[in-house]
C-alpha cells in the first residue's frame, strides 16, 4: 500500500470529523453523541430490525445495546421482541424520537450549507461531485465477499433475484428447469464455491464456481443488484473465483451468457475472456467465454 496514499486518506478523515463536527460529545448542538444521533437517524419511521440496524452500521452487539438503553431512557425509541420469534428484536421511535429526529434533520441541513456558503458555483459544484464519487467508492469498499453454502438463506435470495431478473430480460422467458443448473454438491467445497457479496450485511451478489477435476473450472449464476452496479462488484467476484480455481490446480476458467445481458458480455471481455466455441449445451446460451489463468508461484 502506497504510504502517501495512506497519509492522504488520514488528512481527509481528519479534516472530515472536525468540520462535520463528530468530535464534540453534543453532536448538532443537541444533548447526544454521534453515535446516537446516526442511530436515531438509521431507525427511521418504519422501525428497524436491531440485527440488521447492527450491521447496517457495522456496530459492536454490546456498543449497539448500550446506545439504545440510553436512547430509551431518554424515551426517545422502544425495543420489543417480535411476537413469532422473541430473540429478534425490533426498534421504533416515539414521537419525542421523530421529533429529534426531525430536528437532527433540520441542523444536517444547516451543517451541509455552511460547507457550501463560503464557496462560489463552481467550487460547490466540485465538492459535491467530488463528495459523490468518494461515497461511490467507499460504498464499493464496504462490499464484503463471503464463500457460503449454496442453500444459505443469502445465497438462495440472490439465485431468485438472478431468475427473477433472467425471467424479465430473456425474450423466451427464464425457466430454471430447462437451465443446466449446477447441483449444490457442486457448488460445496471441494468441489466447488459459492460466493456471496454483502453490502451492509444485505446479499447483493452472487457467483458459483465449479471445479471438476481434469476439466476447466467454470462459473455459474453470477449476479448483482442493479443498485450496487457500476460499483465494481462484478469484477471483484470474478477475480476472487479465478483466484480460487487457480489455487485449486485450474488454468482455465470457462462461463457462459445470453445475449440479452450485454452489460455480462461487456464486462467479460474487458476481464480478459475471449470467445469460444460452445462448450454445453446450455438452452439458454449464446455466448460461451474461456480465460486462461496463472496458477500460483510455488515458490
Amino acid at each position: 500500500m502506497d504510504a502517501a496514499q495512506i497519509n492522504q486518506v488520514r488528512r481527509f478523515n481528519r479534516t472530515v470529523t472536525e468540520r462535520v463536527g463528530v468530535l464534540h460529545d453534543h453532536y448538532l448542538g443537541l444533548d447526544r453523541p454521534i453515535g446516537e444521533a446516526r442511530l436515531l437517524w438509521e431507525i427511521g419511521e418504519q422501525g428497524q430490525d436491531v440485527r440488521r440496524l447492527r450491521e447496517r452500521l457495522g456496530l459492536d452487539s454490546g456498543y449497539v445495546s448500550r446506545m439504545l438503553r440510553s436512547l430509551e431512557a431518554d424515551g426517545l425509541v422502544t425495543v420489543e421482541p417480535q411476537p413469532r420469534d422473541k430473540r429478534v428484536r425490533t426498534v421504533r421511535l416515539t414521537d419525542a424520537g421523530r421529533t429529534e429526529r426531525a430536528a437532527l434533520d433540520g441542523r444536517s441541513d444547516e451543517l451541509a450549507g455552511s460547507l457550501l456558503e463560503p464557496l462560489n458555483t463552481a467550487q460547490r459544484a466540485r465538492l459535491v461531485a467530488a463528495m459523490a464519487e468518494v461515497d461511490r467508492l467507499l460504498t464499493a469498499a464496504t462490499v464484503t465477499l463471503d464463500a457460503l453454502d449454496p442453500d444459505h438463506p443469502d445465497a438462495q435470495h440472490c439465485l431468485r433475484c438472478y431468475f427473477s431478473e433472467l425471467q424479465e430480460r430473456f425474450k423466451t422467458g427464464f425457466d430454471p428447469a430447462r437451465s443446466l443448473l449446477p447441483d449444490a454438491g457442486e457448488l460445496r467445497s471441494p468441489h466447488g464455491l459459492f460466493l456471496v457479496a454483502r453490502l451492509h450485511g444485505e446479499p447483493v451478489g452472487c457467483a458459483g464456481l465449479k471445479l471438476p477435476p481434469g476439466a476447466p473450472a467454470e462459473i455459474k449464476r453470477m449476479w448483482v443488484a442493479p443498485h450496487v452496479r457500476g460499483l465494481g462488484v462484478a469484477r471483484r467476484i470474478l477475480a476472487e473465483l479465478e483466484a480460487w480455481a487457480a489455487q485449486h490446480g485450474h488454468d482455465i476458467v470457462r462461463l457462459d451468457t445470453n445475449r440479452a445481458l450485454t452489460d455480462a458480455i461487456a464486462l467479460y471481455h474487458s476481464c480478459g475472456f475471449s470467445e469460444v466455441a460452445a462448450f454445453n449445451d446450455e438452452p439458454y446460451a449464446h455466448h460461451w467465454f474461456e480465460k486462461r489463468i496463472a496458477r500460483p508461484s510455488q515458490e
